[in-house]
């Protein structure tokens, strides 16, 4: 890890109408880093990622990648620069096979996404063939890649969804709850595939509600709720902090550390 900051957002805002999504948050993702982001539903983490992704604008403040603004930048020039995401729900093209899933997001085929999704001269050469089968080796899935994605089982449909965000080779990597509906042994999985990308990506932002994920994977981690920042610094003492405990369950720690 490094002194280098891949993110910063300052004093950032989000207002729908009358609601206020995001208020006044400031959060830091440094080189090598990996953050945990965590809060109870509606706290505003995903709102948050979809504001990092130009999917969102900000109603005030600013976000920083590698020291660019980015606030005001649309989606696909954000996604240029670097930075890549997971959804809380997978989303995959079901009718594509596996390797295809993979190829249209590497970057050559990124800035001609009808010419990717049709297939006016598709053609990913053997550089992005071999990229991609690297990302499906390395995930275990590379044995599927003829299969179409919807044949996939769930675990390995997330993890198809991680090498795509992974084919546009990100600096900072953005996961919405990957462990969201996985069974116990699914998310020990993920733990593991977590741990061996964290070698080719520069930082990652990781929303989660397993708490064993949080403590096992976070250099740091950042607790909100109500769309606040209330707690920061290493898991056990986050998890531990009152305003956090209070968030989640009330007064009963031990539910929330086990």
């Amino acid at each position: 890890m490094t002194d280098q900051t891949t993110l910063e957002v300052r004093n950032l805002r989000k207002d729908f109408g009358g609601l206020r999504a995001i208020e006044n948050l400031n959060l830091d993702v440094r080189d090598g880093e990996l953050v945990g982001l965590i809060g109870p539903n509606g706290a505003g983490k995903t709102a948050l990622i979809n504001m990092i992704t130009g999917f969102y604008r900000a109603t005030a403040g600013s976000i920083l990648f590698l020291g660019k603004d980015i606030t005001a930048a649309d989606m696909h020039e954000i996604g240029r620069l670097g930075v890549a995401r997971t959804f809380q729900n997978i989303r995959l093209f079901r009718r594509m096979t596996v390797l295809e899933n993979v190829l249209v997001a590497h970057k050559p085929f990124a800035t001609h996404p009808i010419r990717a999704l049709f297939g006016s001269g598709f053609n990913s050469g053997r550089p992005a063939f071999n990229e991609a089968m690297r990302l499906l080796e390395m995930l275990q899935i590379a044995d599927k890649a003829d299969q179409l994605a919807s044949s996939l089982s769930f675990g390995d449909a997330r993890r198809l969804e991680i090498a795509r965000a992974m084919a546009v080779r990100p600096r900072l990597l953005l996961l919405d709850e990957p462990a969201a509906g996985m069974n116990e042994s699914e998310t020990k999985q993920l733990v593991d595939d977590i741990r061996l990308i964290r070698n080719q990506v520069s930082s990652i932002l990781l929303i989660e509600h397993d708490m064993d994920l949080i403590q096992q994977l976070s250099d740091r981690v950042v607790a909100m709720d109500y769309g606040r920042k209330i707690a920061e610094g290493i898991a056990s003492d986050v998890l531990r902090h009152p305003d956090v405990v209070r968030a989640y369950l009330g007064e009963d720690v031990e539910q929330v550390v086990r």
